[in-house]
């Protein structure tokens, strides 16, 4: 029996080039060109877990807005099905879906995201989220099994993660979060590292770090 290769995209790579049929009409990936984009799939509309992460992400849009980033969602429906989904959340529970929807049921971006996963479905994409750059490069992406819904705070907390590190040139510890401590660059010298002494750097066993950036 012959197994189906899928294909992952890289980090620090290139996002796959899309140009996709959405509720709000068409959308490549050159739209989103300038701002950040979480890409977000789910393996089908009107089911409860997706319903419940479509109403997460909703809740939470202007949150990312602030953050110059748009959202995305995905699935192998048509877009008449997302849009009647999406009505029917607005008139059951009073959350507006104000993201597109891409309706791919050619699974052509699907699958050059590698949502499509043989060992889960060879007909719905599993819940894959990736955080793309204001460059269109690929900075995140994390996979859930069906089963299970995605936390949308650690999305939050990732875009943040990663801006900050952009921004400073730092790293970032376990769950941290905005104003916590970060882990910047060992010092070059023995000077550098005695000036560090009296600019509010800490040293922690074996790395520098400095709070609120």
């Amino acid at each position: 029996m012959s197994e189906q290769n899928v294909t992952f995209p890289q980090l620090n790579k290139p996002a796959p080039a899309f140009n996709a049929k959405t509720t709000f009409g068409m959308k490549s990936l050159e739209d989103y060109k300038g701002k950040w984009l979480v890409l977000f799939s789910h393996p089908a509309d009107f089911t409860p877990v997706c319903t419940t992460e479509f109403m997460g992400f909703a809740t939470r849009a202007d949150q990312f807005a602030t953050l110059n980033c748009e959202l995305l969602g995905l699935s192998i429906d048509s877009v008449h099905s997302h849009i009647a989904w999406a009505r029917s959340i607005e008139e059951n529970f009073g959350v507006k879906i104000t993201f597109p929807i891409i309706a791919d049921l050619s699974m052509e971006v699907a699958k050059a995201y590698g949502m499509i996963q043989p060992g889960a479905s060879d007909t719905a994409a599993v819940r894959a989220t990736f955080i793309i750059d204001p460059d269109g490069i690929l900075r995140a992406m994390v996979y859930y099994p069906m089963s299970n819904g995605r936390s949308i705070d650690e999305f939050v907390r990732v875009l943040k993660a990663l801006q900050t590190s952009d921004e400073h040139k730092v790293a970032t510890p376990e769950n941290w979060q905005p104003g916590e401590d970060v882990i910047v660059p060992p010092p070059a010298t023995m000077a550098d590292a005695e000036v560090r002494k009296d600019q509010g750097y800490q040293y922690t066993d074996w790395y520098f770090s400095k709070k609120s950036l």
